[in-house]
């Protein structure tokens, strides 16, 4: 019997590794592609992204970006939506947005795609929440609804129109509903 010893990739070689499209995720030292983003997923993305930064900007406190890859507690995820507070972003030597990310995000929100596995996306999003994410959001397009995690509370689950979703502290003028949100699939 021939046994072949293969040397577990980290983090840091994973992090050497030519970009993928769609971005490709590394956890638990495993490499996984996530799945291309299909018109509900890309439009939820976008439009949480624009109301978000639109809703903070003037006053520069919270910034939202889109599929950036944070690499923080031995995996490397690119969450569909992260939110920072403005004080927390990393910054370059000339105080310029960084390119690398190697922190939590305030904010986690995943949105499900069709072939997506519902525990993978989970999983990260409790993995950010053991390393200071204030809350994580899963948007279930299919079924309508929407699991809040948080650091401090048990998970809740929306499912109603005029629910008002919760968001972090940092957040708090930020006010959206279920319905305000699926709403933008029918515009």
């Amino acid at each position: 019997m021939v046994q072949s010893l293969v040397k577990a990739m980290t983090l840091a070689e994973f992090l050497l590794l030519p970009e993928t499209k769609p971005a490709s995720e590394f956890i638990d030292g495993q490499i996984i592609q996530k799945p291309m983003p299909q018109g509900k997923h890309s439009l939820i993305q976008s439009e949480l992204i624009i109301n978000i930064n639109s809703t903070f900007k003037p006053q520069r406190l919270v910034r939202a970006f889109s599929e950036l890859r944070c690499s923080f507690g031995g995996r490397a995820t690119v969450p569909d939506v992260t939110v920072f507070a403005s004080s927390r972003i990393p910054r370059d030597k000339n105080g310029d947005i960084a390119n690398v990310f190697a922190i939590a995000p305030d904010w986690t929100i995943e949105i499900l795609s069709p072939d997506q596995s519902q525990t993978k996306v989970t999983k990260n999003i409790l993995h950010c929440l053991q390393h200071g994410t204030q809350m994580g959001w899963l948007i279930d397009p299919a079924e309508r609804s929407i699991f809040i995690y948080a650091s401090d509370k048990s998970t809740q689950v929306f499912e109603q129109e005029l629910d008002i979703l919760p968001v972090p502290e940092f957040a708090t003028d930020f006010q959206l509903t279920l319905g305000d949100l699926f709403g933008w699939l029918s515009d």
